[in-house]
């Protein structure tokens, strides 16, 4: 017993240290990692565009409460973007999308809340222009935003509810 205590001693001891040299190799490797921090493009591919695609879905199906829901989300989409990049480039992000999307916001939020359907297409038409002057202001016209042909939201239905 003695004989394989001492045979085994020095294999526990080898799996001991390089136990605790993985340990601290991963432990290094995890305090490097900076937490994910999405670009202005990611922000807008994730939050902006799916809300405008969704605002056009529901405008299109006279889905008034729907379209409100997504015009506030589309709202707060844009805030979150500014909050996370206040500058791109020399560019005040917050300043370049209030100055440019204020007013078809406002026009398409009075449109939405008179369910005028030809009020809606108007301003959303607007609004659509708006995002697109913003991506030319910014050197970025390759980026080309408009109504939406079809959804990309196969799983969800943008007719208004009947209750």
């Amino acid at each position: 017993m003695k004989r394989l205590f001492r045979l085994l001693l020095p294999l526990v001891a080898l799996v001991l240290a390089a136990a605790i040299v993985l340990a601290a190799a991963i432990g290094d490797a995890t305090a490097q990692q900076k937490p994910y921090s999405p670009s202005l493009g990611d922000l807008m591919t994730m939050t902006v565009q799916p809300r405008h695609t969704k605002l056009g879905l529901a405008a299109r199906e006279g889905n008034w409460p729907y379209a409100a829901y997504e015009l506030h989300e589309l709202k707060e989409a844009f805030d979150r973007a500014a909050k996370a990049w206040p500058k791109w480039r020399t560019f005040s992000i917050s300043e370049m999308m209030a100055s440019v999307t204020k007013e078809p916001m406002a026009a398409l939020d009075q449109a939405i809340k008179a369910a005028a359907s030809g009020r809606v297409t108007t301003a959303y038409e607007q609004l659509t222009a708006a995002c697109n002057t913003c991506h030319r202001s910014a050197d970025r016209g390759v980026i080309v935003i408009q109504s939406p042909l079809a959804s990309a939201f196969p799983d969800q239905d943008f007719r208004p509810v009947k209750e």
